[in-house]
C-alpha cells in the first residue's frame, strides 16, 4: 500500500486501525441497511394489501357490471333489476380506488420511512468517517508528493522540527536544528522520516 492513491497508512498500527474502523463502520452501515429493509417490508404489506383490494374489488365490478347488463334485457322488469347491479358495480369501482390510493401512498411511504429510519444513524457516522480518510488521504498525497523532491524533503524536515517531539528529534541528530541548517542529507532524511510517519507513512531512515 504504498502507491499514494491508496487511502491507508503504511505503518502496521495506524494500518490496523483504518481496517478495524473500516470494518465496523461496514457492519454498521450493514445493521442500519438490513433495519431500513425491514421497516420497508412491513409498511409494504400494506402496499399489498391495497393491491389486492384493488383487484379483487375491479374483478367484483366487472362481474356486477356484466350482471347489470344481462339484467336489463329482461323484459319488463329490466331496469329495475340492473339498477341496483350497476349501483354496486359503482361501490365495488370506488373501493378498487381506495385500494389503488392505498397501493401508491404505501408503497412510497415504505421507502420514506425505510430511508428515515436508516439514512439518519449511517450519515451520523459515515459521514465523519469520510471526512477523517479524505483528509488522511490528501494528507499522504502532499506527504509523498514533497518526499519525492530534495526540497521537499527538507520541507518534511523542517516541519519535523516543528511538530515533532523533541526525544524524536535529538534520537535523528544530536543537534537537528543544527543539521537541517548545515543540510545534512542523513539528518534531513531522518527528519522527514519522521514527519512522514507522523503522516502515516512507513519509510526507511537513512
Amino acid at each position: 500500500m504504498t502507491s499514494r492513491y491508496v487511502p491507508y497508512a503504511t505503518t502496521p498500527a495506524r494500518l490496523f486501525g483504518q481496517l478495524i474502523a473500516d470494518i465496523v463502520i461496514a457492519v454498521w452501515i450493514a445493521i442500519w441497511v438490513v433495519v431500513g429493509m425491514a421497516v420497508h417490508a412491513a409498511v409494504a404489506t400494506i402496499a399489498e394489501f391495497g393491491a389486492d383490494v384493488q383487484n379483487g374489488a375491479t374483478g367484483i365490478a366487472g362481474n356486477l357490471d356484466s350482471a347489470g347488463e344481462n339484467a336489463d334485457k329482461v323484459p319488463l322488469v329490466g331496469d329495475a333489476l340492473s339498477a341496483p347491479l350497476t349501483a354496486a358495480g359503482g361501490f365495488a369501482r370506488d373501493i378498487a380506488g381506495a385500494g389503488e390510493q392505498l397501493n401508491t401512498t404505501a408503497s412510497w411511504l415504505a421507502w420514506l420511512l425505510a430511508l428515515a429510519v436508516a439514512a439518519p444513524p449511517i450519515l451520523a457516522i459515515a459521514m465523519p468517517w469520510l471526512v477523517l480518510r479524505l483528509r488522511f488521504f490528501r494528507r499522504k498525497w502532499v506527504a509523498l508528493t514533497l518526499a519525492a523532491t530534495p526540497a521537499g524533503e527538507q520541507l518534511l524536515a523542517l516541519r519535523a522540527l516543528a511538530n515533532r517531539p523533541l526525544a524524536k528529534l535529538v534520537a535523528v541528530n544530536a543537534d537537528p536544528v543544527g543539521a537541517w541548517r548545515r543540510q545534512d542529507d542523513t539528518a534531513i532524511s531522518g527528519l522527514a522520516a519522521l514527519e512522514l510517519r507522523a503522516a502515516g507513512i512507513a519509510r526507511r531512515r537513512t
